[in-house]
């Protein structure tokens, strides 16, 4: 901690359960997709940690589905050699390890295939025996947004999917669909249309995993619990917020992938928009998933279109990384961007004129993903002058999502001495700090239980992503319809200059990646 950070404390005698989260149903998480980078690095991971924790319970099973050739015995020791050097917890608990193992299983097969899916069910029906899982299934579709439509109709013929007349209390059959949503507004309302067709909506579950991470869940304690802040959560007090997805890893090996999807899709259609709605949202009705969709839905519709070529120029900055082109399987006049930033415009009561400013970019400085809202000036300056005031610096509230996950306030203080002379100091909310006895959990596995439980709160409904698309496709056809190169910025930078003239223009700069 240092000199100028204001230490805060914990008292867990203070501590109050507001709802207790309910256990979640036994059932068979079916993996498609299981041999992939994903579930090497997060899925399965998350899972030990969940059977760590005793989330899981006696009646669960897992299995793996890919069209990769794996015995059994094989995809259980890739499975543990993946979790063994991956997870975030070391060392493993060996024991428990083994359990997730035995509980795993595999099968490989084409999804174009109809017995595939047949043999799939005759396993499912096998693993409900065995490990008392009652009919229920948690699909997750780690796999390219090209064959879902094919691996959900599949599921349907072969009776997989239980009609949507189904009894609310007997067997589930629920879907993840990892993001992107579609790669477009057409294929997301098309998708949307497919999944329901053959699934109710509060069976469908779009990832966003950022909704999973501690701090982003905090968004709306922090706003909707502490009177302090709500009279000012406004644009008569707030000047302008930033939220920033910074990662200092290029595209590691994923140029096919990268290369048709570009920083806008991969990282601002979905999780900035997100935090966007989150900040900016009116309290909901309650804390139930339909309630806090509709006020996020409502800023959605807010949005201000960036419309035609004069106003992406306006309000887009988009960059590609030097070197980009000599990745692997990246084409070598590649325009995608690996870099934006945008000027986004709230239409509402509450946030007219206020400038919501986003910046997301691949081999900066540093990784970062977090939210500064910087307040207003002083109206009136009593110490010295306009000119002195004028570079003070102004109050500051950053909410930290990663890493170092936490909160921070910036505000001025006079410093010790005879004569009157202010700097400004932090108050700093240190997440491992303050809760070391408490596990921050990979958002995976939160959004895991929240699955089987059947809570959506932490997901994105059908309408939210359409309007999610909607707002970044005049960009998108913009971008995709012009010869313009993006602008160039260095590895370990903090991007291009041009991202800081966007914010100059109004007499703003970026907070430093730090």
């Amino acid at each position: 901690m240092s000199e100028k950070e204001i230490p805060l404390t914990f008292s867990e005698e203070r501590e109050v359960i507001v709802s207790q989260a309910r256990e979640p149903d036994p059932c068979v998480f079916v993996i498609f997709g299981a041999t992939g980078d994903l579930s090497r690095r997060k899925l399965f991971p998350s899972l030990y940690h969940l059977m760590v924790d005793g989330k899981l319970g006696e009646n669960f099973a897992v299995f793996g589905a890919s069209v990769e050739e794996y015995s059994e015995d094989a995809f259980r020791a890739k499975l543990r050699e993946s979790t063994e050097s991956l997870s975030s917890e070391k060392p493993l608990d060996g024991a428990v390890l083994d359990q997730l193992t035995a509980k795993t299983y595999y099968a490989s097969g084409d999804f174009e295939d109809r017995r595939t899916f047949q043999q799939l069910r005759q396993r499912l029906a096998e693993l409900d025996e065995r490990h008392g899982t009652r009919g229920n299934r948690l699909f997750f579709f780690a796999i390219p947004p090209s064959i879902i439509e094919l691996v959900l109709r599949q599921l349907n013929d072969a009776e997989l999917l239980y009609p949507k007349s189904a009894r609310a209390d007997g067997p589930w059959s629920r879907v993840i669909i990892e993001k992107p949503f579609g790669c477009d507004l057409e294929s997301a309302r098309e998708l949307n249309r497919l999944a329901a067709g053959y699934l109710r909506e509060h069976d469908i579950f779009r990832v966003d995993h950022y909704l999973g991470k501690e701090t982003v869940q905090n968004i709306t304690v922090f706003r909707f619990g502490n009177s302090i802040f709500e009279p000012i959560w406004n644009r008569k007090y707030i000047d302008h917020v930033q939220i920033t997805a910074a990662e200092e890893i290029g595209i590691e090996g994923r140029g096919p992938f990268y290369d048709e999807t570009g920083v806008i899709r991969d990282i601002v259609q979905n999780h900035l928009l997100q935090i966007l709605a989150l900040c900016a949202m009116e309290p909901p009705v309650s804390l139930k998933a339909d309630d806090i969709q509709d006020e996020k839905t409502k800023v959605f519709r807010s949005l201000r279109p960036i419309i035609g070529e004069a106003g992406v120029k306006a309000n887009v900055v988009l960059g590609q990384y030097k070197g980009y082109r000599d990745e692997p399987k990246v084409a070598p006049d590649s325009r995608t961007p690996t870099y934006a930033a945008l000027r986004v415009m709230i239409d509402n009561w509450r946030w007219q004129s206020v400038p919501f400013y986003f910046r997301a970019g691949k081999r900066l400085s540093r990784r970062v993903t977090e939210i500064s809202i910087t307040f207003r000036e002083i109206p009136f300056c009593l110490f010295g002058g306009e000119d002195v005031c004028n570079i003070l610096d102004k109050n500051v509230l950053s909410l930290r999502i990663q890493p170092q996950e936490g909160i921070t306030l910036r505000f001025l203080c006079k410093v010790p001495g005879d004569d009157l002379a202010v700097n400004s100091v932090s108050m700093d909310f240190n997440y491992a700090r303050i809760f070391q006895k408490r596990t921050i959990h990979e958002a995976y596995e939160r959004l895991f239980l929240d699955a089987m439980r059947g809570d959506q709160t932490l997901f994105s409904r059908a309408d939210g992503v359409e309007l999610e698309w909607s707002f970044v496709k005049p960009i998108l056809d913009v971008w995709e319809s012009s010869n313009e190169q993006p602008v160039s910025y260095d590895p370990g930078s903090d991007g291009p200059q041009e991202a800081n003239t966007l914010l100059l223009r109004s007499g703003h700069f970026w907070k430093a990646l730090d």
